[in-house]
């Protein structure tokens, strides 16, 4: 990351429609330099997991934090997750419609089976979409996931596209010591592409509360041209 990433102060306070509308512009601050000095590395697939939403929210934009028009944020460490969608030959793939869901800061999904589900954080959306442009990128607001009962924390992905299955996949923490006992993440024998999925929470230097930065770049085992 880089080292002089800020948020500015009017960045902090404009409000949400305005937020929505930059966000495009605000993946370019994400961009790791030199992402593809090392091998490009596919992301190994796998499992959607029990818990995507059977009723899917209102809301289903990319902004986590806040739902509809609230006013009340989320409980959680603000994150802002960003990276590509690209090729096997590293190219960025525009139209793939990115999705993300998560358990809320208390561990609790959006499905209405998940545990605990009538106490979970009813200003957390727990689920997101972001359809990538030219560049491949996506960016969302959410929060740094927590630890689900049996599992380490982790944030599902499910990326769309025309005439082509549904890959799905998920990201983890750097460093976090539960996942060294994750069967999921375990299950990847490949130790590149395990530490593929394995990624940096950053805070964001300069900003007020606390937020982090994280980024996940996504590659695709085809092209869209084949």
């Amino acid at each position: 990351m880089k080292s002089d990433l800020s948020i500015p102060d009017s960045f902090q306070t404009q409000n949400r429609r305005n937020f929505l509308a930059r966000l495009g512009l605000g993946a370019v601050l994400f961009t790791v330099p030199g992402a593809f000095a090392a091998e490009l590395v596919r992301t190994p697939r796998q499992t959607e997991g029990p818990f995507y939403p059977d009723k899917l929210p209102l809301d289903t934009d990319n902004d986590l934090i806040i739902v509809n028009d609230s006013i009340t944020p989320a409980l959680g460490e603000i994150t802002y997750l960003s990276g590509r969608i690209l090729d096997a030959r590293g190219e960025p793939i525009r139209n793939a419609t990115v999705e993300i869901w998560q358990v809320d800061s208390k561990g609790v999904y959006l499905h209405t089976e998940s545990s605990s589900h009538a106490d979970r954080d009813k200003n957390f959306q727990g689920f997101g979409r972001f359809l990538t442009g030219s560049t491949g990128e996506y960016l969302f607001r959410t929060i740094k996931p927590v630890a689900y009962p049996g599992r380490t924390p982790h944030i599902h992905f499910a990326v769309k596209l025309p005439k082509q299955e549904k890959f799905t996949t998920q990201c983890y923490i750097q460093g976090e010591a539960k996942n060294e006992s994750d069967m999921v993440l375990r299950g990847i024998k490949d130790a590149d592409a395990r530490k593929s999925v394995i990624i940096p929470f950053t805070p964001i230097k300069g900003a007020k509360v606390g937020e982090l930065a994280a980024k996940f770049d996504i590659v695709m085992g085809f092209t869209p041209q084949a």
